[in-house]
């Protein structure tokens, strides 16, 4: 595994860092020397994370769908970081369901969370990092953003929101904060194994060049590097982790 020097004591915040890629991100910024917070709506989680993460540097309970909530974890990491450099936007649910049948209140609920989070997240975010002219803005996309999915329309419909919201505020603050999305194709996390059988498992691995689903750790390695000064000169771009899926 690569180490990426220049992340030593940079000041990290994780949303949706209790599980899944959130949770194998933040674990890969702390190997990296990083100070980490996490923000997540899940109290039983955040008990195991904090005793299974010493390195961890606080957990704030944050709805991400809620500017007032938002507002306050980032007060929070104020108080535990002294502010922060690099935010990692990846608090997000699925609900699988035919167009047909999706209800407008989960419709609302998919883009409060996963699109309109992202805006709120990165909005605090942006007001300190001009302050300090420097940061990075990373969020997790998906390439349910970049192609069409039967069964998820507002999922899809949030995801590619979240990649032209990254596009735009690279453009507005170059060049001293730098956005991008990830967009990973299939990563076996609580959510996915929620959604999916071991029949459906096989099915989907068979489509994929790779013949697997990514690791959760292999998304948060993707995160590492681009926070990094490696990445110095990607900005404004959505970077598919697939396994060739969308090639």
């Amino acid at each position: 595994m690569s180490r990426h020097e220049d992340l030593q004591g940079k000041r990290v915040v994780v949303t949706g860092g209790a599980s899944g890629i959130g949770l194998a991100t933040a674990q890969r910024f702390i190997k990296e020397g990083a100070n980490v917070v996490i923000f997540d709506i899940n109290d039983k989680a955040f008990e195991e994370v904090i005793a299974g993460n010493p390195g961890l540097s606080g957990a704030v309970k944050v709805d991400v769908s809620k500017e007032e909530d938002v507002i306050k974890g980032f007060e929070e990491a104020d108080r535990l970081l002294g502010g922060i450099d690099v935010l990692i936007s990846n608090a997000g649910i699925s609900v699988r369901k035919p167009f047909a049948e999706i209800q407008y209140e989960q419709w609302k609920k998919v883009i409060d969370i996963n699109l309109n989070g992202m805006f709120l997240c990165s909005k605090e975010a942006v007001k300190r990092m001009e302050k300090q002219k420097s940061g990075v803005i990373l969020f997790t996309a998906s390439t349910n953003g970049m192609n069409g999915h039967p069964f998820y329309a507002d999922y899809n419909a949030s995801k590619a929101g979240v990649i032209l919201l990254a596009k735009t505020i690279a453009l507005e603050f170059a060049p001293y904060i730098r956005a991008n999305s990830i967009c990973p194709g299939y990563v076996m996390t609580p959510m996915q194994k929620a959604e999916y059988t071991e029949e459906m498992f096989a099915v989907v691995n068979e489509g994929i060049p790779m013949k697997r689903h990514a690791d959760p750790e292999e998304v948060g390695a993707l995160y590492a590097f681009l926070a990094s000064e490696d990445a110095s000169y990607i900005t404004g771009q959505f970077i598919p982790i697939d396994g060739g899926e969308t090639a």
